[in-house]
């Protein structure tokens, strides 16, 4: 217990700088909190922050006169996402992802995965966990199973994995895997707008179905549809440590 104690005030007395604060609490990126700074709309206690200031959990953070705090907890969630339900935070959109969860306390999705497709969706209220899943240039990995309406053929595995030109450039090789006559697997390793689902257009296919089962070290499993749990410890701990071998 008394370790516990020690753990949570070093956590408390760790200093960041106000833009890390705002993006890790899950307000905005660091960009714009930057932007917001600027602005002077940005508050530490009663003084305007300056950029590059740095805080601590114990101080008070407020944008636009409304308080901002990080979660010392860091949550971290996969769903089992239906077809039909969106991708976002924004609660006026009758299908977005959070009040379909009902979890108790702040969180947002990371990434997307389009409202026609399913599978596993990660959501967390920890912004300094996103960029790194997310960032191209660290080439995690992300699994599909997909059935298209025409045969899987040799020609179109080689041609998937080789790379196809969608959105004005070249998508990157990937391991492609025929399953049956009608689908296949596919690992990524960037995440284009609907990439999938265009490199099998520009090949003459539509896609039937589109599910995620992987991504990182995070496996959706027998996750019933719709259901959602939170990352075990050793999930989280081999998530963590992919981003330090990556450089986040």
């Amino acid at each position: 217990m008394a370790e516990n104690r020690s753990k949570k005030k070093i956590e408390n007395d760790e200093q960041i700088r106000i833009n890390k604060f705002l993006s890790d609490a899950g307000f905005c990126s660091r960009r714009e909190a930057d932007r917001l700074i600027e602005q002077g709309r940005v508050y530490i206690g009663e003084a305007p922050a300056l950029m590059g200031q740095k805080v601590t959990l114990a101080d008070s953070v407020f944008v636009d006169g409304k308080p901002v705090s990080r979660e010392e907890e860091r949550i971290v969630l996969m769903l089992n996402k239906p077809v039909g339900i969106e991708c976002t935070s924004d609660l006026s959109n009758p299908d977005n992802v959070i009040d379909f969860i009902g979890y108790p306390k702040r969180i947002y999705p990371i990434g997307r995965l389009d409202k026609n497709s399913e599978g596993l969706l990660l959501l967390t209220n920890d912004g300094s966990i996103v960029n790194p899943i997310l960032k191209a240039s660290n080439y995690h990995e992300k699994e599909y199973v997909v059935t298209v309406d025409k045969p899987v053929t040799k020609e179109f595995l080689s041609a998937m994995a080789g790379g196809v030109f969608i959105l004005n450039q070249m998508t990157r090789p990937c391991r492609v895997e025929k399953i049956s006559e009608h689908s296949f697997r596919i690992i990524l390793t960037q995440g284009l707008n609907r990439q999938i689902r265009r490199m099998c257009g520009a090949l003459g296919c539509r896609v039937q179905k589109l599910k995620r089962i992987r991504v990182m070290n995070v496996k959706l499993g027998n996750l019933p549809k719709g259901s959602w749990r939170a990352l075990t410890e050793q999930e989280l701990t081999e998530l963590l440590n992919k981003f330090e071998t990556s450089g986040r």
